[in-house]
């Protein structure tokens, strides 16, 4: 530089941001303003990885297909750091391209569910490979050599990664995500298309521009772990820390921004994920089957659980749960003594029937399910021509 020139001035990280995420809504309809503010600051924590503790994943997930997935992934292809399209890709080929390439790359899978949808049977190396990789610590063990001549070697599975599919995923994989729930785009709602050739550039100048601004704030970063919102901890703490770090370092309205779209896509996912089968058999019992009653003979616990509409109660695997499932899947959990959830005798009409008491499941209750809904029914409307008294 000569004695004429003068330096370039300092990005200013909020102004960046703001043009990430001005790039999204060109071409993405996400269903929430909180989604675009994740994406946007996904997209940048990509270029400061080496300063996190954990990373968390995206996922773009829709019921149908046309809603969008794949032209968003389009989209953060190209405003991150070595990205690496991945479609039916096995684990092997990704631990070994996160541990051999030259930088380590961005992981992009489409079309997830063909991996773990329902038809495609258990993958347990690839979700062991998008689990271990969401920690710095994460790695991945191998025999390598020929013939008798093996050895133990471990691969680094730490990478960001992206992934868009139907339906849902593996609970290990989304409570590792920012979940953004894909639709398809209503008549009023217009993009601008997507031409490569033309809109890669400028994404690529967004990028360059992100990769350098991570440098000169990655002091800002590194080793800080930024005030999470009330009610924000454990896994999905894990989750939104490193955004949150980059909304601080960015300055501006993005670190108010960032608090209020952790809580709503949060608690977003905490409305629609019903836990695993068991929790959502604790949460069931609960809310719809004792509801205050202090106990119930088996009968009358599984007769209740059948007439449960939106539940998988009446078809577990082409059999209605019987009592026999039901005392297999309450002995995993424990009372209050330690001692496992199991039937009990109840008089009923002058006879002993065997049972389950409340007291029993309270502390499960306490323990795993979510809290319970402040009404669970809604109240009736007035009929016609009355007024409510």
């Amino acid at each position: 530089m000569t004695s004429t020139e003068t330096p370039a001035p300092p990005t200013d990280g909020a102004v960046l941001l703001d043009e990430v995420e001005a790039f999204h809504r060109r071409f993405n309809i996400f269903p929430l303003d909180a989604a675009y503010v994740a994406v946007t600051l996904w997209d940048a924590h990509a270029h400061l990885l080496d300063c996190f503790d954990s990373t968390p994943r995206i996922a773009f997930l829709s019921p149908e297909p046309g809603s969008g997935k794949s032209r968003a992934l389009e989209i953060v292809e190209t405003l991150v750091p070595y990205p690496m399209v991945a479609v039916n890709a096995s684990a092997s080929a990704l631990f070994r391209a996160v541990s051999g390439m030259e930088g380590r790359p961005t992981i992009l899978f489409d079309e997830i569910d063909t991996i773990f949808g329902p038809k495609a049977g258990e993958n347990e190396q690839l979700r062991g490979f998008l689990n271990a990789g969401h920690r710095r610590s994460g790695v991945m063990w191998r025999c390598v050599g020929d013939g008798a001549n093996q050895q133990v070697q471990e691969f680094p599975s730490f990478c960001a990664v992206a992934v868009a599919g139907l339906g849902s995923l593996p609970d290990t994989i989304l409570t590792r995500s920012v979940i953004v729930r894909m639709r398809r785009r209503a008549p009023n709602e217009k993009v601008e298309p997507f031409r490569q050739r033309i809109h890669e550039k400028e994404g690529h100048a967004l990028r360059d521009r992100l990769a350098n601004w991570a440098q000169s704030v990655r002091h800002l970063v590194d080793g800080v772990f930024p005030e999470l919102p009330e009610g924000i901890s454990d896994r999905p703490a894990d989750v939104w820390e490193p955004l949150l770090a980059v909304a601080e370092a960015a300055g501006g309205a993005w670190p108010e921004r960032a608090r209020a779209a952790c809580v709503e896509l949060v608690n977003a996912a905490k409305t629609s994920d019903k836990g695993s089968i068991g929790i959502r058999l604790l949460t069931d019992l609960r809310d719809y089957v004792f509801n205050g009653i202090d106990r119930l003979p088996t009968v009358a616990i599984l007769d209740r659980l059948h007439s449960l509409e939106e539940a998988p109660w009446a078809d577990m695997s082409g059999k209605p749960l019987d009592a026999r499932g039901l005392s297999r899947m309450l002995r995993e959990y424990v009372t209050a003594d330690n001692t496992p959830i199991a039937a009990r005798n109840i008089k009923t009409g002058g006879s002993v029937m065997k049972g389950y008491y409340a007291s029993d499941l309270h502390d499960a209750w306490q323990r795993y399910c979510p809290p319970p809904a402040q009404s669970a029914l809604l109240p009736l409307p007035p009929l016609p021509g009355r007024s409510e008294l």
